[in-house]
């Protein structure tokens, strides 16, 4: 065991050998993000001093005990107000897309590095990130938007199918779905407005929310990219491939293994899309995450979100002497370079368990033999028992992360689902109401 003085002495190493030690860092994020506590974990390991700024309750004096910065997402200015009486700080980071958004006001604001509002409300922006790679000459898929109260029947005949409906605001799949027909289309339109007048929705007051976003249906395989931009250079860090196809009617994904088994040029060509798509949108410093389909007529990429890959996922990544993708994304938001940072030779993945119905979550059997199987290195079921469960398209969860290491793409895929099939998760079908 060190003793206080080695301890001491350890600590300042680090903080000498990484160059941000002793910074201080604003962390934006939501309260429930799985992702917050992994970068305040992240910024401790680096010796850095991190203020976390979150949409908690502003009337309540520091509820949780970590003197974080009370920040309303849809209010700017006031949020703008909260942050500079803390101030000043070397960095700003955030953990999803409406933290992304703030952040990048924060940045603007107090002379940090970060992308501009006016791209990362862009990025965000589905209807706005398909004009912009449009204007940039990439391929997009015929795409209008349509004011939520607009009479589906008749915005029906004026598209063709097969087609997706999507909120132009949410991520994670949420609210897409695919339509065949136009009562199909119907179908879609009326769920989708359904969707986006639940509470946890209309609360945020976003103009995005107002309209659902019709898209011819691109076929193809999918695949997510994981970078850092410095400058308006793209540095790819991983491509995920997602070996499930994603042709809906609903796009819940499951599977990402790393590193790519796509062809050499086709990874090339993905890595050249998504710098021209960084280009297009006018995103210049922090981490991105983005999504891309690839047939026959090239790379068609569908979002670049100027912000990590959600959830826990992120643990799917480790890169030299075990550093984790919060700890270099830190870095590079304290003004590190991390361009020489390798990924870990072994192949590595991660499943999203997908919920399978509606219903009060019981709970689950299985998970040690689950934990068994060769190259599964963690099983975290994040559902709690009672919780009530929504799968897509209108839920916005999982039941929880499977994450393997492996030799090989194939041996990783094989190890997640050979885990999945093992897990039994008891889901209560919950009871209509009756009067």
């Amino acid at each position: 065991m060190l003793s206080r003085a080695d301890a001491g002495a350890v600590g300042s190493s680090l903080m000498e050998s990484n160059g941000v030690g002793g910074k201080r860092l604003l962390l934006v994020a939501q309260t429930t993000g799985y992702q917050t506590r992994a970068f305040a974990d992240a910024a401790a390991r680096l010796g850095v001093h991190a203020r976390l700024a979150t949409d908690r309750c502003h009337i309540l004096d520091d509820p949780w005990a970590d003197a974080a910065i009370a920040v309303r997402f849809e209010a700017v200015r006031w949020s703008l107000r909260k942050v500079r009486e803390q101030a000043p700080f070397d960095g700003v980071s955030a953990a999803g897309d409406r933290p992304a958004l703030l952040a990048s006001y924060i940045a603007r604001e107090l002379g940090l590095r970060f992308s501009p509002p006016e791209a990362v409300a862009a990025s965000r922006n589905k209807f706005l990130t398909r004009e912009r790679l449009r204007a940039a000459g990439m391929p997009v898929p015929d795409f209008l938007r349509i004011p939520l109260e607009a009479d589906a029947g008749e915005a029906a005949r004026s598209v063709s199918f097969p087609c997706v409906l999507k909120p132009l605001g949410l991520s994670a799949s949420r609210g897409v779905i695919r339509a065949g027909d136009p009562g199909g289309f119907v179908a879609a339109f009326d769920r989708i407005r359904r969707l986006l007048a639940l509470p946890d929705i209309r609360r945020f007051r976003d103009e995005t929310d107002r309209y659902v976003q019709v898209e011819t249906f691109v076929p193809g395989w999918e695949y997510a990219i994981e970078g850092v931009v410095s400058g308006g250079h793209l540095q790819i860090l991983a491509i995920f491939d997602k070996p499930d196809p994603l042709d809906g009617p609903f796009f819940e994904e499951t599977i990402y293994v790393t590193p790519s088994r796509a062809a050499g040029s086709t990874q090339e060509a993905i890595a050249a899309a998504a710098q021209q798509a960084v280009a297009a949108l006018g995103l210049t410093w922090g981490p991105i995450h983005a999504e891309a389909r690839v047939n026959d007529s090239g790379v068609w990429v569908l979002e670049v979100a100027a912000r990590p890959i959600g959830g826990l996922c992120a643990r799917a990544l480790r890169f030299q002497d075990g550093m984790t993708l919060e700890e270099l994304i830190v870095r590079h938001a304290l003004g590190a370079d991390v361009s020489t940072l390798q990924r870990e030779a072994q192949a590595s993945g991660v499943m999203m368990i997908p919920i399978p119905a509606g219903g009060v979550y019981q709970g689950v059997d299985g998970v040690e033999a689950a934990s068994a199987i060769p190259g599964v290195e963690e099983i975290i079921i994040t559902a709690k028992q009672g919780q009530e469960l929504m799968p897509l398209p209108e839920g916005s969860s999982y039941l929880g992360f499977i994450f393997a290491r492996a030799g090989s793409p194939e041996a990783v895929e094989a190890a997640l689902r050979a885990a999945h099939a093992r897990l039994d998760f008891q889901i209560l079908a919950k009871l209509p109401m009756t009067r």
